[in-house]
């Protein structure tokens, strides 16, 4: 049985956690899969070489992991520059020439990888599967680049595409960190007096830096990823990791955000993120749409076949609100 302490907290017994036979067989091989020894191996904060080991080392990884679903997405790629920022505007082969619809996506990565080819490739199956052009941040990044140069160069293609584009055909969206950062971009863009993107998706975002969530603690070692806290404090430098630019969770709402597209996974260390965020958002009668992913942990979501069905209606989400 479990039984509490003191201040509260619930001790509970070792437990063996079945995989869910109800999942496809390819998410219960994903499920029962050994987790690595070592969850949170990271450099010291001031260990700038080995800081820069471990993103080439998991920009291979993250490459391996995403290549595939880029394969056969017919599209034209081209470098954007927005002065020091960088982006891939990306385009499907068969777009009517009047098309006028943008989807500023900004990659994952846990706020230090995801950059070059890795972005340029998830960028492109992005593309892909929402069937519209695709303008992806290669913003900058720690070691050498701490917040907010990261923010700065996602705020500076969304003013980019506003010097052409109505707002209204803007959507911006993000996965984990790249969720971190399309809140505090929108927070910011809000708070600079820009108009706001007529809609935003954010997959299992990281927009609590602080990590308080519970299911930092309930999930943890169950999800492969494990605490990003030694990376959040390398992107955040010397700011506050509870600051809403930082930490979108903990802005104010009320003041306007657009329609919001989440997801998130019974297993995600990110849950409580997703499940915190929409209450807010509706807390705050922003329109926000949650979905959840029976198993599915952060590491693995991209990889299950059920995430072809949340694919779908992310894509009808987007078309909805491009009208």
């Amino acid at each position: 049985m479990a039984d509490s302490d003191d201040s509260g907290a619930l001790h509970v017994p070792a437990r063996v956690i079945p995989v869910p036979r109800h999942l496809s067989a390819e998410a219960q091989a994903i499920l029962a899969t050994p987790l690595p020894a070592d969850l949170t191996a990271y450099p010291a904060l001031n260990d700038t070489e080995g800081w820069r080991r471990h993103i080439s080392n998991g920009d291979r990884n993250i490459v391996q992991m995403v290549a595939h679903r880029a394969e056969g997405v017919a599209a034209d790629v081209r470098e954007l520059r927005e002065g020091q920022a960088i982006a891939y505007d990306i385009r499907p082969r068969g777009l009517a020439a009047d098309d006028r619809r943008v989807f500023l996506d900004i990659h994952g990565g846990a706020l230090i990888m995801g950059g070059g080819q890795v972005c340029r490739t998830m960028g492109l199956a992005l593309a892909g599967k929402i069937g519209a052009r695709v303008v992806s941040v290669d913003y900058r990044m720690p070691p050498d680049h701490p917040y907010p140069a990261g923010l700065d160069d996602c705020l500076a293609f969304y003013r980019a595409l506003l010097r052409d584009h109505d707002p209204a055909q803007i959507i911006v969206g993000g996965l984990s960190a790249g969720g971190s950062l399309v809140g505090g971009m929108v927070l910011r863009a809000r708070d600079e007096g820009l108009p706001l993107p007529v809609a935003a998706v954010m997959l299992s975002p990281e927009v609590d830096l602080t990590e308080s969530g519970d299911s930092f603690r309930t999930n943890a070692g169950i999800d492969a990823m494990g605490s990003l806290m030694q990376a959040n404090l390398l992107y955040a430098g010397r700011a506050d990791l509870a600051d809403p630019y930082l930490s979108p969770l903990f802005g104010d709402f009320t003041k306007g955000f657009p329609p919001t597209f989440l997801c998130a996974g019974t297993r995600d260390l990110f849950l409580s993120n997703t499940v915190r965020l929409h209450r807010a958002l509706r807390q705050a009668g922003v329109a926000a749409d949650l979905h959840l992913l029976e198993g599915a942990t952060h590491a693995a979501m991209g990889s299950f076949p059920e995430v072809a069905e949340i694919d779908r209606e992310m894509r009808e989400f987007c078309e909805k609100w491009w009208g």
